[in-house]
């Protein structure tokens, strides 16, 4: 297949997914408003991407940086992880490659069977879930949970159901790592994507995390700087 997992993204790939980017974004602009949940969007980009990962505007082809650097002195030894809203699976197998059992799941079923693909029959369990909906099965299950881009790619009036739903992933004693933007609490935001507001990323204090670490950097773009975090919290 076009998108085996040793594809490295090269300029043209990235110009091809900027151009997708704005055409999809354009597209976009108005299906929020009557479907917050956004699930057949993300449905519709795996679809028309045709196995063409350079159509699909986040997705990397590998790890994310924080993710890998959080690995190399953070092996797993069999404890269990899961990458919430997977996507097409790399930081899914990089949970995996570390030496977690890893589940990695996403509400896009073409999603899923497109990180299937690629991966084989590799060491990650991908399994389509709704994060509005978790199995009971995992819920405090998971020693280390990862969540990625997941909050500020639904509007921020789902929040208060999604931030609650990825904390109840974290086992006793585990570890939740995120990763997104920021804005200033009351700023404008005309989304997609909606980064959160810096007292909307520290909410996972009320739900029984406490923060360890909090790494904030910037995504240069063309036009802009882009504040992101990467922050560590860990569940008594």
């Amino acid at each position: 297949m076009s998108d085996k997992h040793t594809q490295v993204p090269d300029e043209a790939f990235k110009r091809r997914q900027d151009a997708a980017k704005d055409q999809i974004n354009q597209s976009d602009r108005d299906d929020h408003h009557t479907n917050p949940r956004r699930d057949q969007f993300f449905e519709t980009v795996y679809e028309n991407a045709g196995r063409d990962a350079a159509m699909v505007p986040w997705a990397d082809l590998k790890a994310k940086d924080q993710l890998a650097d959080y690995l190399a002195s953070q092996l797993g030894d069999g404890k269990r992880a899961v990458d919430v809203g997977c996507g097409l699976g790399d930081n899914a197998e990089a949970l995996a490659q570390a030496g977690y059992e890893t589940l990695g799941f996403d509400f896009s079923p073409k999603a899923i069977q497109w990180a299937k693909d690629r991966f084989g029959a590799g060491p990650v369990e991908y399994k389509v879930g709704d994060l509005f909906d978790l199995p009971k099965d995992w819920i405090g299950q998971f020693d280390l949970v990862h969540e990625c881009y997941t909050l500020q790619s639904i509007p921020p009036e789902t929040l208060g159901e999604t931030i609650p739903a990825i904390s109840s992933l974290v086992a006793a004693g585990g570890t939740l790592l995120v990763y997104t933007r920021l804005r200033d609490d009351g700023s404008d935001v005309d989304g997609p994507p909606w980064p959160l507001e810096r007292t909307a990323a520290q909410s996972f204090a009320s739900h029984g995390l406490t923060l360890k670490s909090e790494a904030p950097f910037f995504i240069e773009r063309w036009d802009r700087s882009i504040e992101h975090t990467f922050t560590i919290w860990e569940k008594a």
